[in-house]
């Protein structure tokens, strides 16, 4: 055969070859922020890797107190999408102008749940889950005291459950500052504090990280932990022998997806926002190593029925805590908390039971009783904006220098404490 002709038909042949061949498509890897450990990012990426095989995550892990900065970035670091239990961190967000609208389905997606919005106004960011406060329980421990579970916040007061509670530091605990508003708001300002001082002082206090709570409960330290769910849920899941309660009187806190402003890849972003908001992706986040609570309420349904319906609850009136009413003086509790319950924790708690051993014994202390449950400030001046401002950033777990309101605070603390004492040596 002619040489030149031979060359022509291989070169042919190596044409149809690779026409015939499958072409490789190519895939775009999408960036997605979060603060979720592998139990809920490894399956969510999985099932929507194979729903979606033109996409691939890549996930980035950052705690609340350190998205935001990281958000903050130059083309926000390259981040196409947040997703992550932070509302002040997208309200934040959003203000800054970092966010882009949510141009998705919202079908089936309720607006609020109680007394709670599960979606921006503005359609910044949307609820793609939500946690619920309660208490914890180690029923064995709590069986040996002779105590039924509690059901309400003004069980905890019991002085049975004295040295039994594990409370956590809203100043240092960075969910734990909804959890101390989530009384305040149900019985009211002064009544709240009243219950907290009350009920502080049968606890031990937790200085750091929420998940220290279920493990505490499982050893038997403590036979009741006050603790939002998912840090619960986990332990559960991992055979810790406790179990969870919600409160009558309850309140959530949402977790959020949103789509950076700075993302070149707006397609893929919604998409992957899209999934975990459908209903493949809400039911992912009730696999027994997550258990979340869905915020489609249509999954309910399929769930077993000791499973917690917060949208059942809050048709009951049960979680009727405000967030957008807290939002903006969680700083200031946190901080009210910290000098007025937290200060000198351990002579406040011996004061109780100095107090809880005279009412048992029939000698009722009425003015003690009222020096020790007074609010710490009136909630006009806690509601002050120039003060929330002072402390709007005191959050998430910082030790900053005392300032000026605080030495006041402390100040009251050391009158209140003394003046106790007074009462209690000349009753």
């Amino acid at each position: 055969m002619n040489p030149v002709r031979r060359r022509l038909l291989h070169c042919a042949a190596l044409v149809i070859a690779s026409v015939a061949l499958p072409v490789q498509a190519e895939t775009l890897t999408l960036k997605v922020m979060t603060s979720y450990p592998a139990e809920v990012t490894a399956r969510m990426e999985a099932a929507f890797e194979k729903a979606y095989p033109q996409y691939r995550l890549q996930i980035i892990w950052r705690m609340p107190q350190d998205a935001l900065p990281y958000l903050q970035q130059p083309k926000q670091g390259g981040v196409d999408v947040y997703w992550s239990p932070s509302p002040r961190t997208f309200n934040q967000l959003k203000v800054e102008g970092a966010l882009r609208k949510l141009d998705i389905d919202f079908t089936g997606l309720p607006e609020v749940i109680g007394k709670t919005r599960l979606r921006d106004p503005d359609h910044y960011f949307i609820a793609s889950e939500i946690a619920g406060f309660g208490f914890a329980i180690n029923t064995q421990t709590l069986t040996t005291l002779g105590l039924a579970a509690p059901q309400t916040w003004r069980d905890l007061t019991n002085p049975a459950l004295a040295g039994h509670i594990l409370l956590p530091n809203p100043a240092r605990v960075g969910f734990a500052p909804v959890l101390i508003d989530i009384p305040l708001q149900a019985y009211g300002w002064d009544a709240g504090w009243a219950l907290w001082s009350e009920i502080s002082g049968n606890a031990e206090l937790l200085e750091q990280g929420g998940g220290f709570i279920s493990d505490k409960l499982a050893s038997g330290e403590f036979a009741l932990g006050l603790s939002i769910d998912f840090f619960i849920a986990s332990a559960i899941a991992n055979g810790a022998p406790i179990h969870f309660v919600y409160p009558e009187r309850g309140g959530i806190n949402p977790a959020h997806i949103a789509i950076t402003a700075g993302t070149d890849k707006v397609a893929a972003a919604k998409t992957f926002a899209a999934f975990v908001l459908s209903e493949q992706g809400q039911q992912l986040l009730t696999h027994a190593d997550i258990r979340k609570l869905p915020v489609r309420p249509g999954v309910y349904a399929q769930l077993p029925a000791d499973y917690y319906r917060p949208f059942a609850a809050a048709a009951r009136g049960e979680l009727d805590y405000d967030n957008d009413r807290g939002r903006n003086r969680l700083g200031v509790i946190s901080a009210l908390f910290d000098h007025h319950l937290a200060y000198r924790h351990q002579e406040q708690r011996e004061l109780w039971q100095r107090l809880h051993a005279l009412e048992a014994a029939g000698k009722p202390q009425t003015t003690l009783r009222q020096l020790l449950t007074a609010a710490p400030l009136p909630e006009s001046a806690a509601a002050d904006p120039r003060l929330q401002q002072q402390f709007r950033n005191r959050l998430e777990g910082a030790k900053p220098e005392l300032r000026e309101p605080e030495q006041g605070w402390r100040a009251a603390t050391d009158q209140r404490i003394a003046k106790a004492r007074q009462l209690l040596e000349n009753p």
